[in-house]
Formats: C-alpha cells, sequence, structure tokens
C-alpha cells in the first residue's frame, strides 16, 4: 500500500535528469545548476536543430557542446548513448541531431580503441549493440543516408570507416525503393542514391528481386548512362511515360480518373505536379493529387487549398484524415505543427480538425487531479526576431511551441491556473470546453524573464507546479528591494515551493543552465517536442520513479 506524506499526496519520485550539485550562473545572472553529462546531451538532443543559432547560444557553439557530450557518452556509457540515439530518431523525431550524433559516435569510440559492438549476452545487461546497427538506427528517410554521408565526408574524408559503410548499406537496403528514387535522387543534393551506392557498396537485399536493378538503375542515372528504365521496375516506367508526354496534354489527365490513378502509381507528388503541369496548382490540380498526400503535406498545404478553391467535399475528406486518431500517430508530426498550420489557414473549415488532430498528437496528455499551477514562458528569449533563427522551425516560436504544451495540459487538468510570465506574470483565462487552439490564441509577450517572482506572485498551495520555459531567469529578487536589485538576496525557485510538492521544469531550448535543481525528490526537469514527457507527469505524480524513454 502507498504511504502518503503530510499534505496527503504520494511518496516522492525521483526522474532521471539530473543536476550535479555544482554552481553556476543564467545567462540573465540567476543562480542555477550544472546537470550531469547524460541530463545536459538528452535535452540539448530532444531541443537542438544543428547549425541553428538560439538567443543565448551561436549554432557553433551549441553544436560544439553537442558532439562533445555525444563523444564522450559513447566512450563512457555507449549502451545509454545508443539507446538515445536510437529513440531521439523514432519517437524524439529529431532528424539532423540523430544523424550527427551517430556519426560522432562511432569516430569517438573509433579514436578511442574502443569495441565496435557489445555482447548481448555479456554481463552488464545493456543488450545489444554496435557502431553498425547506431548508424543503421538513425537512418529513417532515404535521403538520409546520403545525409550522414555528407556530414562524415566533410568533417572526416571520404575514407569510410566499416562500421558507417555496413550501417549505411543495412538502411540503403530497407530505405531504397523506386518511389524514394523519385522523390530524393534529385540533382539539388549533395550526395545521389548513386553515389551512396558507389561509397558503401550495398547490396540488394535478396527478398526485394527488383531491388537490383533499381540500384543499376541509380548508377546509371547519376552518370548519365541513358534514360532506359529496366522492366521491372514499373513506377518508374510509368513516371517516364508521363514526363514525355507533350505539355500542351498534361492537364487532360486531370479530368480522366484513370489518368489521376496514374498519377498515384507514378508517385507523383504534389512538388513533382506543379512542376510538370503548366500554369498554376489550381483545384482541379489539387484534388487530383490530395489523396495520395501524406499528412503532413495537407497540414502544410490548407492554406493553399483555400486560395485554389478546393471543394467542400474534398475538404471533408481532408478533416476526416485528420481527425483520425492512426493517421496522425503514423505521421509522427509535433503538436505545434497543427498550431502552425491553424495560424496558417485563413478558413474556419480547418479548425475542429486541426483541434482534433492537436488532440491526437498530444494523446500522453493526463488529466491532472487536484490543483496545477502552469506557468508558461513569454519573453523576448522565447520569440524570434530578436537576433537568431527561430529553433526546430522557421515558421513558430518557442514561445508558441510552450504555449501548446502549456494550453494542453491546462485544457485537461481538473483545476489549472495558467499563467504567462516574463518579467511582470499575468493569468491566461480558462474557460470550460476550452479548445487548445483558442487557448493559445489568448498569450501574449512579456519582457524580460522571471521565474521567481511568477512562483510568488501565483503559488497558493497547488498539487504541482509545471513551468514550459527556457529556464534563463532572472535573479527574483526579493520584493523588499524597491530601489534596484544591488545586494539584495535572490529567491531561487526551488526554495518558493515546499519540498513535498512535484515541480515539472519542461525545458525548451536545451541550455547548459538549470533553474531549478532536479533529479531528487519532487523536482523533475522534462524536455523535448513531443508529448513524450508527458508519460512522466502522473507516473512521478503517483510515486512511481521515472526512467529515460528509451528505456
Amino acid at each position: 500500500m502507498a504511504r502518503f506524506n503530510a499534505r496527503g499526496t504520494r511518496p516522492s519520485a525521483v526522474s532521471p535528469v539530473t543536476t550535479t550539485g555544482e554552481r553556476t550562473r543564467t545567462h540573465e545572472g540567476a543562480g542555477a545548476h550544472l546537470r550531469d553529462a547524460k541530463s545536459e546531451l538528452f535535452l540539448l538532443a530532444v531541443a537542438n536543430t544543428v547549425g541553428t543559432d538560439t538567443f543565448y547560444e551561436k549554432a557553433g557553439a551549441r553544436d560544439d557542446r553537442y558532439t562533445a557530450l555525444i563523444r564522450r557518452l559513447a566512450v563512457e556509457d555507449p549502451a545509454w548513448t545508443a539507446g538515445l540515439l536510437r529513440w531521439l530518431r523514432g519517437e524524439g523525431n529529431m532528424r539532423t541531431a540523430s544523424l550527427v550524433g551517430a556519426a560522432e559516435f562511432v569516430k569517438a569510440r573509433l579514436d578511442a580503441g574502443c569495441p565496435t559492438s557489445i555482447d548481448p549476452n555479456g554481463t552488464d545487461n545493456t543488450g545489444s549493440w554496435s557502431n553498425r546497427t547506431v548508424v543503421a538506427s538513425v537512418l529513417r528517410r532515404a535521403d538520409e543516408p546520403g545525409e550522414l554521408l555528407g556530414y562524415w565526408t566533410a568533417r572526416y574524408g571520404r575514407a569510410l570507416p566499416k562500421p558507417v559503410k555496413r550501417g549505411v548499406a543495412d538502411a540503403v537496403r530497407r530505405l531504397y525503393d523506386e518511389r524514394s528514387l523519385l522523390k530524393y535522387d534529385t540533382e539539388s543534393r549533395s550526395y545521389r542514391f548513386g553515389d551512396v551506392l558507389e561509397l558503401v557498396h550495398a547490396a540488394s537485399d535478396p527478398a526485394k528481386p527488383w531491388q537490383g536493378e533499381l540500384f543499376r538503375h541509380a548508377l546509371d542515372r547519376r552518370h548519365g548512362r541513358g534514360d532506359t528504365v529496366p522492366e521491372p521496375l514499373a513506377t518508374l516506367a510509368l513516371r517516364a511515360r508521363l514526363m514525355a508526354l507533350p505539355v500542351a496534354d498534361r492537364r487532360a489527365v486531370l479530368g480522366d480518373p484513370d489518368g489521376r490513378a496514374e498519377l498515384a502509381r507514378a508517385g507523383m507528388t504534389w512538388e513533382a505536379l506543379a512542376g510538370w503541369l503548366p500554369g498554376p496548382m489550381d483545384a482541379a490540380a489539387w484534388e487530383a493529387v490530395i489523396p495520395s498526400m501524406g499528412l503532413m503535406a495537407l497540414v502544410r498545404n490548407l492554406r493553399n487549398f483555400d486560395k485554389a478553391g478546393v471543394s467542400d467535399a474534398v475538404a471533408e475528406r481532408i478533416a476526416a484524415r485528420l481527425a483520425d486518431p492512426d493517421e496522425v500517430r503514423a505521421s509522427r508530426m509535433f503538436p505545434f505543427r497543427f498550431w502552425a498550420a491553424y495560424k496558417a489557414a485563413p478558413s474556419l473549415r480547418w479548425g475542429h480538425a486541426l483541434e482534433k488532430a492537436l488532440g491526437h498528437s498530444l494523446a500522453h496528455v493526463p488529466v491532472l487531479t487536484g490543483r496545477t499551477l502552469i506557468l508558461v514562458d513569454r519573453s523576448p528569449s522565447m520569440f524570434p526576431g530578436y537576433g537568431y533563427s527561430t529553433p526546430n522551425s522557421s515558421d513558430i516560436s518557442l514561445a508558441e511551441q510552450a504555449a501548446v504544451f502549456g494550453a494542453a495540459l491546462a485544457v485537461r487538468a481538473e483545476r489549472p491556473t495558467l499563467v504567462e510570465f516574463g518579467q511582470q506574470a499575468r493569468k491566461v483565462d480558462v474557460r470550460r470546453g476550452d479548445s487548445v487552439l483558442r487557448l493559445v490564441e489568448r498569450f501574449g509577450q512579456i519582457g524580460g524573464t522571471d521565474i521567481p517572482s511568477a512562483v510568488r506572485r501565483f503559488y497558493a498551495r497547488h498539487d504541482r507546479v509545471v513551468i514550459v520555459t527556457d529556464e534563463q531567469t532572472r535573479p527574483g529578487w526579493l520584493p523588499s528591494n524597491c530601489h534596484g536589485y544591488g545586494g539584495m538576496p535572490e529567491t531561487p525557485v526551488d526554495d518558493l515551493i515546499p519540498k513535498d510538492v512535484p515541480v515539472y521544469m519542461w525545458n525548451m531550448a536545451g541550455y547548459r543552465e538549470a533553474a531549478m535543481p532536479s533529479g531528487g525528490a519532487n523536482r523533475h526537469a522534462l524536455g523535448g517536442l513531443t508529448d513524450a514527457a508527458f508519460r512522466m507527469i502522473p507516473l512521478l505524480d503517483a510515486g512511481r520513479d521515472a526512467r529515460w524513454p528509451w528505456e
């Protein structure tokens, strides 16, 4: 039977993101804490788009910090790091960071002279992995073998070690098919399919008798050795026939049901169709290709559908797909993508469907009982336009991403107090029956960052506190200091909330400095742009320790 403490809550639990006891300062000058290497790497990995500036950290310094942590932990704890990278590209859905991480993992272990694999029957009980499987595990899309090779050769030269060759070859056999060649083997790519095949010498999969012909065709295509498509490659042959159709005859295909079916069988994406057709993408063009478009492509083009005048009947079919939980789950789209689509689409016919899709993408949001204080950072460092590019996305800021997560918690909580804060703080009205999208619209922007002052003002014996932020707070000086900050003691977040009340610090940016200690009882750091962290909240609330997401 679970024991209860003096407040009537369950016993405290611990989470894996841990501070070390070493102290530092946030970028805004408040006292802060350093995390251990695994915790620092995890929070950075789930927030890091390689090559992107953030408000407090330039891209080069951020990337160097990431690669240094990967290289260190690849040697110190390779099984943990291999698990992180596999999860990062899978459920974490972070493409570039996982590719870079896998390359640096292999390089670090080769440089250190470490074993290239671990025996699954060994005594450490960590399971099997190898440098080769780590590389293969992060390659989930057919353009990624070329991207990983591009990173490796740019950084370490064209001499490829065997684990890289074999890991890439494993992925090539799994990923290369006719449709992927049509979509990704383009002249804009630094490494074409033929380049990859020549570098890693991948043999075709015996279970795919057509793949050998595909590999040979990719090599011929790369080196301009004729346009003849081998007989087994029906999709490529059909695409070639369509491409040979006179330009003046192409629009007629859109009005013919058999012609539209041929477009789908030929793997014609909307981008390819736009380049193939004369003139603009009108309603007929969109309606011809919409049935074969993936959910992400649909979501990104809602505005274009309205502009072209796509019919209500087609719009209803799109809305039905957005409302399908299996489709949303399979798309692996970040939740904030649906908010970005809602902002961009001018008509009201998408609103309900996007709300449904957002709800499906946030399937793990818990129903929090009791009273929950939710603080959402709306300070300048969470917005673009202050001398840096927007992390993780070109069209939605960290502040908006934070608002999506905070609003999602608020609409499911039993008695929420939702607050937006910067240097000041104000309550955001949560109404019965609110949608997440409508609630996000009520947020504003506030100068400065002061987490302690927001907690001091709004914490009132809540059962838990969730803070969605980049953690780079000002010191939060005691309020008696009305004439300036000089000499007054600061008020750490941790000291403002009773030790038996769980605090969840949701880190959105992956900075090194932590505003609150974590890893002990009732002090938890979460991170990531998916809803995976939501699963930890009810677990920790119930007094059960949480592990890393892949464990």
